[in-house]
């Protein structure tokens, strides 16, 4: 797993504050630091947080009563003196229920360890069923999940398609046909459990962030039945003011008639770079009489169009990064060279240049290890 320490950016962790109000600050920097960095001895800990040893050794005190931290034996360094005593993070003894709303045919769920690795997973097949209907699946696959559990659970993590209030309210979810759906006190209510709910873009970002190599000013662009993102800027997720941040998908890519959009206007990024889109456009192009030809136009033209939407947000946020995460199939290759071409020609010239473009990791569960990501921040301070 990809620690802070790997990574070609850093990260912006903060000085440690001291008493009152700073102890749940410097719990979370222990927790933080440790999840990060891997084991280390309390000396080790005072000294990357420029805290006393009697402080932090208090602090890890505090965090193993919890159980949020556990002592792993002797350290193998040789030094004068008494051996030191490694303490963890408790990776093993603690687990997260992640939940992917996001597909079209099936509601999905995993448990999952503190590092992001799915230990249980779970599918249920969605077929014709809306609204409530779905509400009720949603309800029954996290009891299945929570079952599969064999650690205390810390919470439950939720990446759904549409709108999402910071309470954890579905505003809108066509797709689920879900509108004013209060998913956290559902699930709060049956599991006992805290409860987080986001966008499913904005869930991939959490993941990719955290255990994808991602940088503190990115912008993650999730690929699928429609097209939307999450953006991370100065190490936070940007929600924006109606908590719709990143719905890049109706956003207009051009004043060129094109494909009617479902929501019925033409030219929205969507007519051009949804999965559907995208795989009719490449079936048609193979049909046609010079299908190597046609099928370059369909993926310049989507990469193209795709950038012109993300250049004003990434020249006016100072992004690094640009993340792809979707079919690897249809996102990988000449899409992705024409994406990186035209932002860097519609950016001011930096060198080195302004902003790299990449496909995401692990595109199949970043929903699933992004929500477990939002429970581990609000939890135990750790992203």
């Amino acid at each position: 797993m990809t620690s802070v320490r790997d990574r070609g950016h850093s990260k912006r962790t903060g000085a440690a504050t001291l008493p009152s109000d700073g102890r749940a600050n410097n719990l979370s920097l222990v927790r933080r630091t440790l999840h990060a960095g891997g084991a280390m001895s309390r000396a080790d800990l005072s000294r990357s947080l420029g805290l006393t040893r009697v402080t932090v050794s208090d602090l890890v005190s505090d965090l193993m009563d919890r159980g949020h931290v556990v002592e792993l034996g002797q350290s193998g360094e040789v030094r004068p003196g008494k051996p030191a005593i490694l303490v963890d993070i408790n990776r093993q003894g603690l687990q997260v229920i992640g939940v992917d709303l996001s597909s079209e045919t099936v509601l999905r769920s995993a448990v999952l360890d503190l590092d992001g690795n799915i230990l249980e997973r779970l599918e249920r097949p969605v077929g014709t069923a809306t609204g409530q209907a779905v509400v009720e699946q949603l309800l029954e696959l996290v009891a299945e999940t929570a079952a599969k559990a064999t650690a205390p659970l810390l919470g439950i993590g939720v990446g759904t398609p549409g709108i999402v209030t910071g309470d954890g309210v579905v505003l809108t979810a066509p797709n689920l046909g879900w509108s004013e759906v209060p998913v956290r006190e559902l699930l709060e209510e049956q599991t006992g459990l805290p409860t987080l709910v986001s966008n499913d873009a904005d869930a991939a970002v959490h993941a990719d962030h955290t255990f994808g190599g991602g940088c503190d000013d990115e912008i993650l662009v999730k690929i699928g039945r429609g097209v939307g993102s999450g953006v991370i800027v100065g190490g936070q997720r940007a929600r924006g003011a109606h908590s719709a941040a990143g719905e890049i998908g109706h956003v207009t890519v051009g004043t060129d008639p094109g494909t009617v959009c479902v929501c019925g206007r033409t030219g929205c990024l969507e007519t051009w770079m949804s999965a559907p889109s995208l795989e009719r456009a490449l079936a048609e192009a193979a049909a046609g009489e010079d299908p190597d030809a046609a099928t370059a136009v369909v993926y310049q033209e989507a990469g193209e169009r795709l950038a012109i939407a993300l250049a004003p947000v990434v020249g006016v946020l100072d992004l690094a990064e640009v993340v792809l995460s979707g079919p690897r199939h249809l996102l990988g290759g000449p899409l992705l060279d024409a994406v990186q071409q035209t932002l860097l020609a519609r950016l001011l010239h930096q060198d080195p240049q302004p902003v790299t473009v990449r496909l995401a990791a692990d595109p199949q569960d970043i929903v699933l290890r992004g929500a477990a990501v939002m429970v581990l921040w609000n939890q135990l301070g750790v992203a």
